[in-house]
């Protein structure tokens, strides 16, 4: 496999991206695909198939970005730098992005998305300005890349990585659907009150009893309780891990933060000594609830690490996971409304606020039928997302031997 060397310029064209004024109401919500950096930061696929806001023909011709044509690859060079795409559209970037419109036959475009994806440290380094840092047209232009002559080579390298990450895309697919089926059931049972009666039928679509609860201010099931979400679950906080750091060659837990709530580990998740409580160790399964700075309830499915004091663990001697994971999630729509009353971007729930929250709690057997239902369903959920951290960690591993000849592909 012959290599060779040069400069990104000759296999791609550089071309950046603009914005509208955004003063000129009919300069957007058109028919043009127009990304931002934020369309990438939630976007978990390799491609970008669509943005946040579009913009019509009027606001495209007012500035300098560029169409791009399907299969360009998105780089953005500021706010932050590294973020990648391929365009599975045509479409139009901000002034975040250097846009790499591949020149015919030069590059395969997924194996420059790869190379790329070795490269983003060294790109971020070569950033510069005060308020943030950006990368220049000039900086990717005269990149220097070393790569397989033939265009064939590339793609073989490339459809391994594609390979790994199609099938975790295609567990992210699957668990959406799970989480939305898992959380349909419980809407159907819990919040519209069409549980399985006796007679196998919908409880309140087939006219089941209900009262009026003055708490609620709404009609629930005859025989259902008020109460709050310390009634069916214990939220027990974590520590300020600093206080604990590991002493050298000492046992560690790595810290669970907000960020690593997001991200899952990194390389600059801290560490923690195990010698701290066992209620504040969380593993795989548990449900977390970040109550400052964001609200967000989450499955734990990280590996066993150690919480930080600004997350709840919750757990329940009583009730199932699948119950109270879902009724702070239904919940957890009230707390951000709290906050927003606030007028504050940061949420902080507290022991009082879940003291002060309401809920109806169905007859256990009730909850114990629902779960049977759930429980398997949640349980593939947790066990394809391991199965996702094993496929990103062996493709992490891959990308940089394939990138630089190490590693041959026949």
């Amino acid at each position: 496999m012959n290599r060779i060397s040069c400069k990104l310029s000759d296999l791609v064209e550089v071309k950046n991206g603009s914005t509208p004024s955004t003063t000129r109401s009919d300069f957007y919500d058109g028919n043009i695909v127009w990304i931002t950096p934020k369309d990438l930061s939630n976007n978990k696929s390799k491609y970008v198939y669509n943005s946040e806001r579009r913009i019509t023909k009027a606001g495209f011709d007012s500035c300098s970005t560029s169409l791009l044509p399907i299969g360009s690859v998105l780089l953005s060079s500021r706010a932050p730098i590294g973020l990648l795409a391929i365009c599975a559209i045509e479409t139009c970037t901000n002034q975040g992005f250097k846009n790499l419109v591949i020149k015919k036959n030069k590059i395969n475009n997924e194996y420059l998305y790869y190379w790329l994806k070795t490269k983003v440290k060294y790109i971020d380094s070569l950033g510069t300005g005060t308020t943030f840092k950006e990368v220049s047209k000039g900086v990717i232009e005269n990149l220097e890349i070393e790569l397989p002559e033939n265009i064939n080579d590339q793609q073989k390298i490339a459809s391994v990585l594609s390979s790994l990450d199609s099938k975790i895309e295609l567990n992210n697919r699957i668990n959406a659907e799970l989480e939305a089926m898992a959380k349909t059931l419980y809407d159907y049972w819990f919040v519209q009150f069409d549980f399985t009666n006796a007679k196998g039928k919908p409880y309140k679509t087939s006219g089941g009893k209900m009262n009026w609860n003055e708490k609620l201010k709404r009609d629930v099931p005859v025989g259902w309780e008020v109460k709050t979400l310390l009634d069916i679950a214990t939220f027990v906080n974590g520590l300020a891990c600093q206080k604990f750091r590991p002493k050298e060659n000492e046992d560690s837990y790595r810290v669970i933060k907000i960020r690593e709530m997001g991200t899952g580990f990194t390389e600059n998740t801290e560490f923690v000594s195990t010698n701290i409580p066992e209620k504040v160790v969380v593993y795989n399964g548990d449900i977390l609830f970040s109550w400052s700075a964001t609200l967000d309830v989450k499955i734990w499915t990280g590996g066993t690490g150690a919480l930080n004091q600004h997350i709840f663990k919750i757990t329940s001697k009583k009730y199932p996971k699948g119950f109270y994971y879902f009724e702070l999630l239904n919940y957890l729509q009230h707390f951000k409304m709290m906050a927003e009353l606030r007028k504050t971007t940061m949420g902080h729930i507290t022991q009082d606020h879940l003291r002060e929250s309401r809920i109806t709690i169905p007859p256990i057997e009730i909850i114990n039928e629902l779960d049977k239902i759930v429980k398997p369903i949640l349980e593939k959920k947790v066990k394809l997302e391991i199965e996702n951290q094993k496929l990103t960690e062996l493709r992490d591993w891959l990308l940089p031997m394939l990138m630089n000849g190490q590693v041959r592909v026949n």
